[in-house]
């Protein structure tokens, strides 16, 4: 069997205040940055291709 290191889930510092509970999470992999809803972490996960992920993240940054 092959081993899967456990993947390291991070949110936004934005998302640190204690009124905020809908947030996402963000794992960074070899082959895409993969996102999950941080209230029911056990839910599939979605997976953008690294260059599609930065344009979003620019584009949000913008509003």
């Amino acid at each position: 069997m092959i081993h899967k290191p456990e993947l390291e889930w991070f949110k936004s510092s934005y998302s640190d205040s204690s009124n905020i509970n809908d947030c996402v999470e963000v794992a960074n992999t070899p082959g895409a940055v993969l996102v999950r809803d941080s209230k029911d972490t056990a839910r599939a996960h979605l997976a953008f291709g690294r260059p599609a992920w930065e344009g979003f993240v620019a584009q949000a940054s913008e509003v």
